[in-house]
């Protein structure tokens, strides 16, 4: 069941909202606020996330305030890859959750952190490990990214691609499992950190993974995920269909759902990180969503226990 909606992904990542477009955040603000509002009345239970910031920005959440944003907001999410893409190491983990937790009193969800096999299988396991150990009892959600590697014939979500080096191609050896299936290192070990750590999984339109992602959760013991439903995906052919199999297939687990994605035919600009023309429009989406995947019944309640510093 769903068991959260996520506005947006990264939005402070100019991989996944454009800054030239908007770059105080007011268009992102004004957009959450519509969509927060729309969720809201259509479940007055289901708790609405700020989409998981990376980079991890104490400045980020008290501009969103002073917008007004987090008057809708119940939980805020971060994304952190230290071995891969932040200038910190993996032990400042709880110092990072410190950071947000000086400047809200929302309870602060990790929903995506991992680390990439591009050098070695052995250092993933490593980190998965130490990871569990900084976060278990620190936040109240841990959404490991992946299950899978992203195939080597998709594009991965950033505007940069090559010019990056090597960090482009981090993005495509973040799963416990090889692009065909087969398991890593860590994946041997994922079991042993569940149901604590549940994982972050992309599902791109008609998925050829997905019955078998479904197969390996159950196997790892996880318990809830985190996935996206894509507002440019809505204006393909039999996306009703699409959203009612994955959502149906993913249905025994707790889930978080992030809304996102702006249709090139309806951004201000012709790509997925544009703000909206009409923010009206997105708002609508997600209400449409919960509509059709929520509806009205009490959703309950989900961890949201807020930690004290440094604990």
């Amino acid at each position: 069941m769903i068991e959260a909606a996520m506005i947006w992904n990264e939005p402070n990542n100019k991989s996944h909202w454009d800054p030239a477009i908007d770059p105080g955040w007011s268009k992102f603000a004004e957009m959450t606020k519509l969509a927060c509002q729309a969720i809201r009345a259509e479940n007055a239970s289901l708790p609405r996330v700020l989409g998981g910031m990376s980079p991890i920005d104490p400045t980020f959440v008290q501009n969103l305030a002073a917008k007004g944003v987090m008057e809708h907001i119940d939980v805020v999410a971060v994304h952190g890859f230290p071995l891969d893409w932040n200038l910190w190491p993996l032990a400042d983990w709880p110092a990072k959750i410190d950071e947000i937790a000086a400047v809200t009193d929302k309870p602060i969800w990790v929903s995506e952190v991992g680390i990439s096999t591009f050098g070695a299988e052995e250092v993933q396991d490593w980190g998965l490990k130490r990871t569990a150990d900084l976060l278990v009892g620190k936040v109240p959600r841990i959404h490991w990214y992946s299950l899978y590697d992203l195939p080597r014939e998709w594009e991965a979500t950033t505007r940069h691609k090559e010019a990056e080096g090597s960090s482009y191609y981090r993005h495509f050896h973040m799963g416990i499992l090889r692009q065909d299936g087969s398991p890593k290192i860590a994946a041997d070990h994922f079991a042993a950190v569940t149901p604590d750590v549940g994982l972050c999984q992309w599902f791109h339109f008609e998925d050829h993974r997905l019955d078998e992602a479904v197969d390996w959760m159950k196997r790892l013991g996880v318990t809830y995920l985190r996935t996206g439903l894509s507002w440019a995906d809505s204006f393909r052919p039999d996306a009703d269909r699409w959203f009612d199999r994955l959502m149906d297939k993913l249905r025994d687990f707790d889930l978080t759902v992030t809304f996102c994605f702006t249709p090139e035919h309806r951004g201000i600009e012709p790509h997925h990180t544009s703000p909206p023309q009409v923010p009206e429009e997105f708002a609508d989406f997600c209400a449409t969503m919960v509509r059709r995947y929520v509806g009205t019944a009490s959703v309950k309640p989900v961890p949201t226990t807020r930690l004290p510093a440094s604990c």
